[in-house]
């Protein structure tokens, strides 16, 4: 058994009290006088991942930042992530000493700055740039309209007085959360070309992670290493099983045991979505019986949506 001994949480107790790999993301906001403002971030995640009308990260940061300012004056932002590169982590801990005004922090910025996609199908408004050394880029729209955030305004740098969101806006006296929608994905090649068309250890991004502690000196960063694969244990079930399924469906649509063959490698807790959604695909086609025929056409229409998708 290891020697564990108790460690109290301190405020930031990601940094303090614990080792937590994080990623590292620069985040471009625009100023009240239509600048563009870069903030290193590292509290970043997915939020709203399936089963909404939106995909959603969730920025969690001090309130009275250049980024949060920005965010709140106008809810437009760029989650640019950055390869791993001394050169460019030397600069993010530069952009993130706490109180530079974005004139002085952006000065001397080494990062080049250019037009996100949004701006270009956008011509008549403004929106941040976007980092060109960024392997990947997700531009976003803060969601003010959850948790009452609707009236959240920028201006408060000493702290703002309460009440208090739970979890989007203004969460405390200096602290606030951004539900952030994506409303778009940008991607280096190589890396699109990996996703859309098959996985390889060469085919994966330099990442960066921020090793989550800090002492009064230092900020530490872990480099990247190669990542490796390691197969998945393929829990195939019965046919029997995935029938027993299908039956139980609010629907007339039948299916035929070949039909549901081509199921039997879907994880459980994933069949009844899937199976939903061939019975939407066959009532809106006008068809009664799914066979290994219309199932196919069902895979083809899901492969070639993924790949407009992602075009």
């Amino acid at each position: 058994m290891p020697n564990f001994k108790n460690l109290t949480p301190k405020d930031n107790f990601y940094q303090s009290s614990l080792f937590f790999p994080m990623p590292l993301v620069l985040i471009t906001t625009l100023t009240e006088d239509g600048k563009t403002n870069v903030g290193p971030y590292s509290l970043v995640q997915p939020y709203y991942v399936a089963g909404k009308d939106y995909y959603a990260m969730l920025l969690s940061c001090r309130n009275s930042s250049n980024t949060a300012q920005n965010i709140l004056r106008n809810g437009k932002c760029a989650l640019c992530f950055i390869p791993d590169d001394k050169k460019l982590f030397k600069e993010c801990v530069r952009l993130g000493w706490p109180g530079d005004t974005t004139d002085e922090k952006m000065k001397d910025c080494i990062f080049t700055l250019t037009d996100g996609d949004r701006a270009k199908a956008n011509k008549d408004e403004e929106f941040p740039k976007i980092i060109n050394e960024s392997f990947q880029v997700v531009e976003c729209t803060w969601d003010r309209t959850l948790d009452g955030a609707e009236n959240d305004k920028p201006g408060e740098l000493n702290g703002y007085p309460g009440p208090y969101h739970m979890f989007n806006g203004i969460t405390s006296t200096f602290g606030a959360h951004f539900i952030l929608k994506i409303d778009n994905i940008m991607m280096e090649d190589k890396y699109w070309n990996t996703i859309v068309n098959g996985v390889t250890g060469k085919g994966f991004p330099r990442v960066p992670v921020d090793y989550g502690y800090r002492d009064s000196k230092n900020f530490w960063c872990s480099r990247h290493v190669k990542p490796y694969p390691e197969v998945l244990p393929m829990r195939q079930t019965t046919v029997a099983s995935v029938r027993y399924a299908a039956d139980r469906l609010q629907t007339d649509v039948k299916f035929t045991d070949d039909a549901l063959e081509k199921l039997v490698k879907v994880p459980r807790v994933f069949l009844n979505l899937v199976l939903k959604g061939c019975v939407k695909w066959a009532e809106e086609n006008n068809v009664k019986v799914i066979t290994t025929k219309e199932m196919d056409e069902i895979n083809d229409k899901r492969a070639k949506e993924k790949k407009e998708k992602n075009n």
